[in-house]
């Protein structure tokens, strides 16, 4: 029998597990308060018990309820106003891109960040103009071709270009009618502003991008998505090279 209970077969651990983590109370008190959240116990616009009253609740101090409490803000699932409760909200996709507006710049800072970051805004942009030529409606051609009028009649002023430029661009991340595509498309805008600025003073910069755009519009226009892809790839390769070329100087 013995010999019987030696030869029973266990469970085996990975060969290198990792640690398990103890977490801080704070993460507790967000881990149940999230929970609740998710079930519909609280919804959007419902204000959360307060602090006194969940101190009593979990048997935590104020401090943990506090860093809870800002750590549900940054989730974008609770609004915080001074001498208030915490309200509950919807997260939204601008909230969720919004986190990553720190580790991005981080990121940027590096060597080979910048980089990294036109490649990145490269296939999102590409992926964005195949769609638009594959999907677009009637109505949203028209929106792109006016702020390609728009973009045309801003050559020469620099701030003026600029904005047209981004509204152009805008445009195109509109169509899929998807918050989290304008949401990255206004995040990596914003991460890749020094880029821009910068490009924009390289001499013939902004009749070039005009022209690309023009391009992109065309093949959005004709249904051809091939085509618009590659005038994308084409006019953000061209950016890069300005920027560079300035940077340069």
């Amino acid at each position: 029998m013995a010999a019987q209970a030696a030869s029973v077969q266990r469970p085996r651990l990975e060969a290198s597990p990792a640690p398990i983590r103890r977490r801080k109370l704070y993460e507790e008190v967000v881990s149940r308060i999230e929970a609740m959240l998710h079930s519909g116990e609280y919804a959007p616009g419902d204000q959360l018990p307060s602090e006194r009253e969940i101190m009593q609740a979990y048997g935590v101090g104020r401090t943990s309820v506090r860093e809870a409490l800002f750590a549900l803000h940054k989730m974008g699932l609770v609004t915080i106003n001074s001498g208030e409760r915490a309200r509950v909200t919807l997260p939204t996709a601008a909230t969720l891109v919004g986190e990553l507006s720190g580790a991005a710049r981080h990121v940027l800072a590096q060597p080979g960040g910048i980089e990294q970051f036109q490649q990145a805004g490269a296939l999102f942009e590409t992926a964005l103009a195949r769609w638009a030529a594959q999907r677009a409606t009637p109505e949203q051609v028209a929106a792109l071709q006016a702020a390609l009028a728009a973009n045309k009649a801003a050559i020469g002023r620099h701030t003026s270009f600029e904005r047209t430029d981004l509204a152009f661009h805008y445009v195109l991340a509109e169509i899929p009618g998807n918050p989290i595509f304008t949401a990255l498309h206004a995040a990596i805008a914003d991460w890749l502003f020094e880029q821009r600025a910068t490009s924009i003073r390289a001499p013939g910069s902004d009749r070039a991008a005009y022209r690309a755009h023009k391009r992109i519009f065309s093949a959005v226009a004709a249904r051809d998505p091939a085509t618009a892809e590659t005038a994308m790839q084409e006019h953000l390769d061209e950016v890069a090279r300005y920027y560079w070329q300035v940077r340069r100087k």
